[in-house]
């Protein structure tokens, strides 16, 4: 089977670090080729050794605007031409379409005569119109549906009605290879960031947006802080998508997290490491991982830190609810409450021996639930669904006679 990815941003956050490690996982019944704009994402695509195409960017707003919808709109339409285009000419029989734009896409492209279309939905869109029509025109168009947890395959089909809406839950993978705590001593890992060795040192992972939430992190900080003063926080990330289409000003969000930083007397307790390549190197040198999000689809860096050994706090509202459990693996709380978010975590960083059982519990968690392998066989499964569906029109591959996982084609490059 031939399957054309197709991602509408060459920049790099959770969705196309987990299509890295899918590309990177699949069994050699599965062909791919990739289709995104130049940058970040297509180098790393050509580093697996993977066919790559061009793809204009595809910046459309999924907020209805007079001005804005209309361009947008017909940077759709010129997007799905091209991957109709591209795709008869690479033979494609699916197009996987990576993220909720590519999603449109791909489903307008399907209409156009390319081949079926399985949109992977990763992201909470925000309530409005825009975004009931937007689920409504993939799930209309796509032949199949996957969601990278429970809470985010909930809110299309409350967009959309369930009769309507068949959507397959695949959890996003960790490469628990990679992220492996025995790779790295802690103390080593600390000295590397110039972080005292006896310290607390809680972090985030993520870009840097408003519902990532970075702000009420350095507020938790500043409530440990009187019981702690030693303790420190390490901000991973940058402002990863500032194009017109952001739902945020992300550029003004950092500005103003500098100055809450500033204006709570921290600045020498927060540690801004900016985008990283050696984030497992980093979380070993971390207590508690912090994902203080005020809704979050999935969480990747939830895994990672599990597969690392480091307990989590996270949010209640989303995809870290499936993933955690409370008291196991780390703790589950109601975001936009960062001092009682303090008040959760004080005790925890006195008790290390307990904090060592729920990062034992994690590693575990993430060994059993949230593998490549497990993450591969979800994916061939939603494709076989789809080529079975599509009946006996031509002889069946491989992958439709039932072929799992087998060899790997690369491992996916680090972040």
């Amino acid at each position: 089977m031939k399957v054309l990815y197709v991602n509408h941003t060459s920049r790099i956050s959770g969705g196309e670090r987990s299509l890295l490690d899918l590309l990177g996982g699949l069994p050699d019944a599965v062909s791919p080729v990739v289709a995104c704009p130049p940058g970040s994402l297509a180098d790393a695509v050509r580093g697996l050794g993977v066919e790559w195409h061009r793809l204009p960017a595809i910046e459309a707003s999924l907020r209805l605007h007079p001005l804005h919808t209309p361009a947008g709109l017909a940077g759709l339409g010129a997007g799905a031409a091209v991957v109709a285009h591209l795709a008869r000419r690479v033979g494609a029989d699916l197009v996987h379409a990576n993220s909720v734009r590519s999603g449109l896409v791909a489903s307008l492209a399907a209409r156009l005569g390319a081949p079926p279309a399985i949109a992977h939905v990763r992201d909470c869109l925000p309530p409005g119109r825009g975004s009931t029509l937007t689920l409504r025109a993939i799930v209309g168009g796509a032949s199949g549906v996957l969601a990278n947890s429970q809470y985010t395959a909930a809110g299309v089909t409350h967009a959309v009605a369930p009769e309507h809406a068949t959507v397959r839950v695949v959890y996003s993978p960790v490469d628990t290879g990679r992220f492996d705590p025995d790779r790295f001593e802690p103390s080593e890992a600390r000295a590397r960031l110039g972080l005292p060795p006896s310290a607390p040192v809680l972090a985030v992972v993520a870009q840097m947006t408003p519902w990532k939430a970075q702000d009420d992190a350095v507020r938790i900080l500043a409530h440990v802080k009187r019981r702690r003063p030693d303790a420190r926080l390490l901000l991973v990330g940058s402002a990863t998508f500032v194009g017109r289409a952001t739902r945020y000003d992300n550029q003004a969000y950092v500005r103003r997290l500098h100055a809450l930083i500033q204006s709570h007397g921290v600045g020498g307790e927060v540690v801004l490491l900016g985008e990283r390549v050696d984030v497992p190197a980093v979380l070993r040198a971390v207590d508690l991982l912090l994902v203080p999000s005020w809704e979050e689809p999935f969480g990747r860096t939830v895994v990672e830190a599990m597969a690392m050994k480091v307990p989590v706090v996270a949010t209640s509202v989303g995809g870290p609810a499936e993933i955690v459990r409370a008291g196991v693996d780390g703790l589950v709380l109601e975001p936009r409450r960062p001092r009682r978010w303090a008040e959760a975590i004080e005790p925890l960083l006195d008790e290390p021996a307990r904090l060592a059982r729920m990062g034992r519990s994690g590693r575990a968690r993430a060994l059993e639930c949230f593998s490549l392998a497990a993450h591969v066989d979800g994916v061939l499964a939603a494709y076989r669904d789809i080529a079975a569906r599509a009946g006996g029109r031509r002889r069946r591959s491989p992958l439709e006679a039932g072929g799992g996982p087998g060899t790997q084609r690369g491992k996916a490059p680090s972040r």
